[in-house]
């Protein structure tokens, strides 16, 4: 096939971004469909005040903001206007946070800078500078006219080939042995169908029923979101956008007017059925409500006093997309090949994702990695409705909110629990969630370990209030205990693909690096590469049987990957919901578990990364010898309803104790063990990343040809004098030169413990740099790895 024919549903922002990219790159026949008139169409795009803020949490939202920035200031003033973003803080906490969010600008290369009050009001001279403690100021940020963006892309587009069709009902996908085939509409009471080999579905907040039509569940809420002008000001400059998140309101300049956006109102959803019927100068604008503005309005009359003399006007509750996560929906159906999703897109990330949709279409790879975003990341259980609504709404409410990198939302939950769970909960666990599992992070029934410990064990010193959060000191005492005893750790979340057939063997030797076609019973860490050499995922692939193989995986990602390039007679399965694991390990781990089985698990006759089948007590298992955290012991997997039974079995010795997540996190960073996802993503190869030893480029795979064996930067550990909490900017000899990934306290080294990307020049044992945790600077040395047992001899004796 040529250049495909493609079909881009949605003529807002987003839609008319992706024409303009694709047609970029060489992709001209495009045609885009709205319902609407062009190009002010009804969706977002045509209410959006605009507001580009580029600071982020998230590395790659953040390069989708900047992308945006540099993309529509060069299209002109009319579509993009830099006057910068002012965020103030007029609590303690938030002064705080914006110290936080300043070390972010810097690891992301976002230019930025704090100003004191009076810098504040320099800027904006109606503020009352005696409620504000301070700003963070991104010179960069600035206004974008949503809809002449859209126009002026569009135009570039059609200058290329695409066409543009308003006016055009979308009514149904068309299919055809599971691709798409084109697009059926309604022009003017009249069908008419546009062939198509790719759809991209851009619709907004009527994502849900353009994704219906594909059989395709699209998790996006659309809520309504309040914005009004004041009545006309005294004039002034043009300030910079201004936001006052501890009150939920944003403010920017109409002339001699100023526009109020509030997120402070009470959530209101709007159900896919009712955007139309309820919709008054627009689909995408529902009937102000006074009455939730009326507080928001007063909190702004406090900060800006200017306004007490105004009336609020033009007042919209303007709909938007949440999502369950508050990322966007990127990527192609798992469902229908050819149908893909640009959706729950703000104006502020417009251009950055439609660069990214156009290079999965053109490249197959985008050159900033997508895994936050990717479309498959929902688990089936996070697909309902219900949760969608709920977990929506909690983002709109959380959507200005300091939150800290732990914390979890507290509904809906549990959703997904391990059959150890009743027994956690009787040992006083604290959980967190991860992908909808509950997840005993410490236990309170292991406090009394900690009598007798030594300080530098149990690191509660160097930790500050905001490290301290969803912390214990618990946590060293489990750490310790696996290192001098044995403790059981739930693993029952981590994703277990099955992956069989006669052509097993050959299918993962080319989806991943290391060498996997080995004798049953043994065990390989291996990586998922895309076609550039980006590490998509690491695994540990089990070959149980000639045919058969159970892979560790680290999510829906994986699976969706796998399952897209299996060939027929291949079966992905994933057998995690009918399944569990308990690792158990510490030096006592083989002590333990001998009188329970009666499989030889010597050294010499059960080696390290071998796997066997047998028996603990009644209970049939998967052992596997394999350790994540650095010491000897045993993952055992079992089906969900003997998982209780194992536990108790493994209980009843009187050995073990229970560990959590915070004392598995110290024990892996000080093993060096890296966390797909937080350590290394597809913008980093496995040279990089410190994974070359699991790459046989002497066979065939994924993203081979694309390796280079000379990096010029590195993940290494750094001992510094404070725990932080990752995302924190390293400098060397006053530059920012890299950013943290992992972070803990290193109970058993007695250091805090940080992975940083360094330049390669850099990365070398002894080299100073200076983390700055919330504008502190924390000396760090670079130390070589592992920083635990670099010989081996505890995990393999």
């Amino acid at each position: 096939m040529g250049r495909p024919r493609v079909v881009i549903i949605g003529a807002g922002i987003v839609g008319c971004a992706v024409a303009d990219e694709l047609t970029e790159r060489g992709w001209t026949d495009v045609t885009v469909v709205d319902r609407g008139p062009l190009f002010a169409a009804g969706g977002s795009s045509s209410h959006a005040p605009g507001l580009v803020f580029q600071t982020n949490p998230s590395k790659t939202m953040t390069e989708f903001a900047a992308y945006t920035v540099r993309k529509y200031t060069a299209l002109g003033e009319r579509c993009f206007r830099q006057v910068g973003g002012l965020e103030v803080a007029t609590t303690p906490e938030r002064w705080t946070d914006l110290h936080r969010k300043l070390g972010w600008a810097q690891s992301w290369g976002v230019e930025a800078r704090l100003l004191d009050a009076g810098q504040c009001a320099e800027l904006w001279p109606m503020l009352d500078r005696g409620r504000v403690l301070g700003g963070l100021y991104v010179p960069s940020d600035g206004l974008a006219g949503a809809v002449a963006c859209g126009e002026t892309q569009a135009g570039r587009a059609t200058g290329r080939g695409a066409r543009f069709l308003g006016g055009h009902t979308v009514t149904g996908v068309e299919q055809k042995g599971g691709r798409v085939t084109g697009v059926s509409c309604t022009v003017a009471g009249e069908y008419r169908t546009i062939p198509a080999d790719v759809v991209v579905c851009a619709a907004g907040f009527w994502g849900p029923s353009i994704g219906k039509m594909a059989g395709l569940t699209v998790p996006l809420l659309p809520l309504a979101h309040q914005y009004a002008k004041s009545g006309p000001l005294p004039p002034q400059p043009e300030g910079p956008i201004l936001r006052h998140q501890d009150r939920d309101l944003y403010v920017r300049q109409h002339g001699d007017r100023l526009g109020i956006g509030s997120y402070a109102h009470r959530p209101m959803p709007v159900a896919q059925h009712e955007i139309a019927l309820k919709g008054t100068t627009m689909p995408s604008v529902q009937a102000f409500t006074e009455e939730d503005f009326d507080p928001a309005w007063r909190d702004a009359a406090e900060l800006l006093p200017a306004l007490a003399e105004s009336k609020y006007e033009d007042g919209i509750n303007g709909v938007f997309s949440f999502t369950p996560d508050g990322f966007p929906l990127i990527g192609e159906a798992p469902n229908l090949d050819g149908f893909w999703l640009a959706e729950a897109v703000w104006v502020t990330h417009s251009a950055g994702v439609a660069r990214a949709v156009a290079d999965l279409l053109v490249t197959g790879r985008s050159e900033v990695d997508l895994h936050e975003c990717e479309l498959a990341r929902f688990e089936q259980a996070q697909l309902s409705p219900a949760f969608v609504e709920e977990r929506g709404r909690q983002n709109f409410v959380e959507v200005y909110d300091v939150i800290h990198p732990l914390q979890p939302m507290e509904s809906p939950r549990p959703m997904r629990t391990s059959p150890f769970h009743p027994r956690q909960v009787e040992l006083g666990a604290f959980f967190l969630e991860a992908a909808g599992w509950e997840r005993p992070h410490w236990f309170g029934a292991n406090e009394p370990l900690l009598a007798g410990m030594e300080e530098p064990r149990v690191g509660a010193a160097p930790r500050d209030a905001w490290a301290g959060r969803y912390w214990s000191p618990v946590a060293a005492a489990e750490a310790w205990a696996t290192r001098e005893r044995v403790a059981l750790y739930d693993m029952t979340s981590l994703k277990r693909i099955e992956v069989g057939g006669r052509g097993a063997a050959a299918f993962l030797q080319h989806m991943t690096t290391n060498n996997v076609d080995k004798r049953p019973g043994t065990v390989t860490y291996t990586l998922l590469l895309d076609a550039r050499g980006g590490i998509r995922s690491d695994l540990t692939v089990a070959r149980v049987e000639e045919d058969r193989f159970q892979i560790g995986a680290n999510g829906n990602l994986d699976l969706d990957w796998l399952a897209r390039h299996a060939p027929h007679g291949v079966h992905i399965r994933d057998i995690t919901p009918g399944t569990c694991c308990v690792g158990v390990w510490g030096p006592q781990a083989r002590e333990l578990l001998q009188g329970l089985t009666d499989m030889d698990l010597s050294n010499e006759g059960f080696r390290y990364f071998n796997c066997r089948s047998g028996y603990v007590g009644q209970v049939p298992v998967l052992a596997m010898r394999v350790s994540y955290v650095g010491e000897l012991g045993w993952e055992l997997y079992t089906s969900a309803d003997m998982g209780l039974k194992l536990w108790d079995t493994l209980w009843a010795t009187g050995m073990p104790v229970a560990g959590g997540r915070a004392a598995f996190n110290s024990l892996r960073v000080e093993k060096g063990y890296r966390l797909w996802g937080v350590d290394m993503t597809t913008e980093h190869d496995p040279y990089e990343a410190g994974l070359g030893f699991a790459v046989k480029a002497d066979k065939d795979f994924i993203g081979r040809d694309a390796l280079s064996t000379e990096p010029v930067r590195r993940l290494v550990p750094l001992l510094s004098a404070e725990v932080v909490m990752g995302k924190e900017p390293v400098s060397h000899a006053g530059r920012v030169v890299g950013y943290v990934t992992s972070a803990a306290y290193g109970h058993t080294v007695g250091r805090p413990i940080a992975y940083a990307w360094l330049p390669a020049e850099l990365a070398g044992p002894g080299t100073r740099v200076d983390i700055s945790y919330f504008g502190r600077r924390v000396p760090a040395e670079v130390a070589a790895e592992p920083l635990y047992d670099p010989q081996m001899e505890k995990i393999r004796r």
